[in-house]
């Protein structure tokens, strides 16, 4: 991982709050029958929740995804997101190091 993209990725705290809500796939509407298979999150319910511009969050989703904070999957024209709880350990375990 590395670090000082997942900083980058982190420094916006509408991006955090991004990561916050998809703690909890109940912090957004329910999946559409079709898609109730899919793990994670479609980015529109994404950009209804953080009242942005599709663009904006299309941009702050991929810089999640270099960062490796996320994770994402596409079903015909909707992309999914969810977080990669194992990257984001291994951040917090990074920072740890570095900083204890």
């Amino acid at each position: 991982m590395d670090i000082d993209k997942a900083i980058s990725a982190l420094n916006n705290p509408v991006r955090r709050q991004i990561l916050i809500w998809l703690k909890d796939r109940s912090n957004f509407p329910p999946a559409l029958p079709e898609h109730s298979e899919v793990s994670g999150v479609c980015v529109a319910y994404i950009q209804e929740k953080a009242e942005l511009s599709q663009s904006t969050i299309s941009t702050y989703m991929k810089l999640l995804k270099d960062a490796g904070l996320v994770e994402a999957e596409r079903h015909g024209q909707w992309t999914f997101y969810r977080r990669n709880e194992k990257a984001i350990q291994q951040f917090l375990n990074l920072v740890d190091q570095e900083l204890s």
